[in-house]
């Protein structure tokens, strides 16, 4: 068990040395409470997965996809993996992080804010 989260935790450091556009693009957003306060982290082991995105106070894990997501089978088993265990996951593609950041960030406060709210499955 020691080993598997090692290696979560190396893992998780080299994906944070090496973030995608979209991801450095959001955590300028996100990082040092710049949305409302809300404390982030990157690049974040919860059980077996790494969360891009994640805000323990709202048990909210924020993901990016590219188009390697679209329908992807295995993100629908890890989402709900990850809410068995009290989170909602929260997914966008790049594009719409590129595309409209302050958008991306109100939805992500929103969901934050009011934990009733859902996303639809895409």
């Amino acid at each position: 068990m020691k080993k598997t989260t090692d290696r979560l935790r190396s893992f998780a450091r080299a994906m944070r040395r090496a973030p995608t556009e979209a991801e450095q693009r959001l955590w300028g957003a996100l990082r040092n409470r710049r949305l409302d306060r809300l404390k982030f982290r990157r690049q974040t082991p919860v059980g077996p997965y790494i969360a891009d995105f994640v805000c323990m106070e709202a048990k909210l894990i924020v993901e990016l996809d590219g188009s390697q997501h679209a329908g992807s089978g295995s993100d629908r088993t890890r989402d709900a993996e990850l809410e068995a265990r009290g989170f909602r996951v929260l997914r966008f593609w790049n594009d719409d992080v590129m595309r409209d950041l302050d958008a991306t960030c109100a939805t992500i406060l929103a969901f934050a804010r009011d934990r009733s709210l859902r996303q639809e499955r895409r």
